[in-house]
């Protein structure tokens, strides 16, 4: 569905360069699979005041990531994530799908550095993350 190796990524392990990426343990349901952003309930599932990375992407005929972001509360983030009509104009594409990963406060910058970089969604986050150090992890869709 979508690409689990850059060409960067094959070019490493080519060179003899590690690619080791932390597993950040992105959210499922309880049946294994991913939300869906307009059937979220951010309070159900106790995110309110939770802290994390989040990750959003549409399925469909060619499916992409569309948005990365750090928040400290992701209940709140979600709820923005759903009013913002740059974000929401990709439901069309198959449906808006959405995980996270509670990672602490310190981290967060730098995951979400590494998966803009890697992922390249279609919305960019705000630019704070841009500065940090990129911390390697594995995408939601990458085998574990």
């Amino acid at each position: 569905m979508f690409p689990t190796q850059t060409n960067a990524d094959v070019a490493n392990t080519n060179a003899g360069v590690s690619n080791e990426r932390y597993d950040p343990a992105w959210v499922r349901t309880p049946r294994g699979r991913y939300f869906r952003l307009v059937h979220l309930d951010p309070e159900a599932e106790d995110l309110s005041g939770a802290g994390g990375v989040l990750v959003v992407w549409h399925a469909g005929l060619w499916p992409a990531w569309v948005y990365v972001a750090a928040a400290s509360d992701l209940a709140r983030a979600l709820h923005h994530l759903a009013d913002d009509d740059d974000i929401m104009s990709y439901e069309a594409n198959g449906g808006l799908y959405v995980t996270w990963s509670f990672l602490r406060p310190e981290y967060r910058d730098g995951v979400v550095a590494y998966l803009v970089e890697r992922l390249r969604p279609k919305v960019l986050p705000n630019p704070a993350a841009a500065n940090a150090v990129p911390i390697p992890v594995l995408s939601p869709t990458d085998p574990t």
